[in-house]
């Protein structure tokens, strides 16, 4: 069966059909997925059934893998490989974690609407994230993902307001987007390893040739600006890109995988259950260099 492709609902996510992503990809299933990143920015996959070494060699095949920040802490993990992040409520020997675990509370950052490690100098690429256990649905919420389309979203601004900010670049800073929630308990020396890092605050995508805003809760401020303008800016323009017309929500079930271009969205989780085990599995491909090298 050939890859079949089904757009959903706004422009920028679409349904893949007709792959196993736990059998090796060919060159030429690679390229149709890449032509597809290009094009919708978000990828959904359903019914995958992938071990965690599946998905990391799946996700090998589109560029190399991050290492992310909770599997460099050390320590013991739940997850033995260290390039597969563990997007889960769930501790060492997978009991549900605390209200007020340390590792839980650094985690409620990514309900934030933020763009994966754009403090780090050399930002990443692909996010992808597989479903392995889920909690009901209930009035807290269902632990949808939501994704923000940055370049239809740099397309609505006005044509003086991309002039005004073409050429801007933002810091961005983990500990400025923990800090909006209230999460200061970071390990002894963990802000030494991981100083602010600039950013273009408006970036052209390499595959589809559109401009597209670099925009995180990660986002400190503008370089060059008072503090406050810069983050004044900073926050109109996320409300700008987050309105409904720009944003697919993704409700999860069990062997969902989803893809999702770092370079061209936002994405932030929503609440759940927390006192029902909820089982992500994220692999992260790595970008080549800074943003700063790239033009806008």
């Amino acid at each position: 069966m050939a890859i079949a492709l089904n757009a959903l609902g706004p422009s920028f996510a679409t349904e893949v059909s007709g792959i196993d992503l736990s059998e090796p990809l060919d060159d030429a299933s690679v390229r149709t997925l890449w032509d597809a990143i290009d094009r919708y920015a978000v990828l959904v996959f359903h019914n995958q059934s992938l071990t965690d070494t599946q998905l990391r060699d799946f996700a090998a095949r589109f560029g190399p893998l991050e290492i992310g920040r909770g599997a460099l802490q050390g320590g013991r993990r739940r997850l033995a490989i260290p390039q597969i992040g563990d997007i889960s409520n769930l501790d060492e020997d997978n009991r549900i974690r605390a209200l007020d675990d340390r590792r839980r509370l650094d985690s409620l950052g990514n309900r934030l609407w933020h763009t994966d490690a754009s403090y780090m100098p050399v930002p990443v690429v692909l996010g992808m994230l597989h479903a392995v256990a889920l909690p009901p649905a209930t009035a807290l919420g269902g632990g949808e993902t939501e994704f923000a389309d940055m370049r239809a979203a740099y397309d609505a601004l006005p044509e003086s307001m991309k002039a005004e900010i073409d050429a801007l670049v933002a810091e961005h800073d983990i500990f400025w987007s923990r800090g909006q929630i209230g999460f200061t308990q970071f390990p002894a020396g963990e802000r030494e390893k991981y100083p602010p890092s600039l950013q273009r605050l408006v970036r052209m995508h390499p595959g589809s040739k559109r401009k597209t805003l670099y925009l995180s809760a990660h986002a400190s401020h503008i370089t060059g600006w008072p503090v406050a303008d810069g983050r004044l800016l900073l926050w109109d323009l996320t409300a700008h890109a987050t309105q409904r017309q720009f944003v697919y929500s993704h409700q999860w079930n069990v062997g969902d995988v989803v893809i999702w271009d770092n370079r061209c969205t936002m994405h932030r989780g929503r609440p759940h259950d927390e006192m029902k085990p909820r089982d992500l599995r994220r692999a992260t491909t790595l970008d080549t260099g800074s943003t700063l090298e790239q033009a806008a």
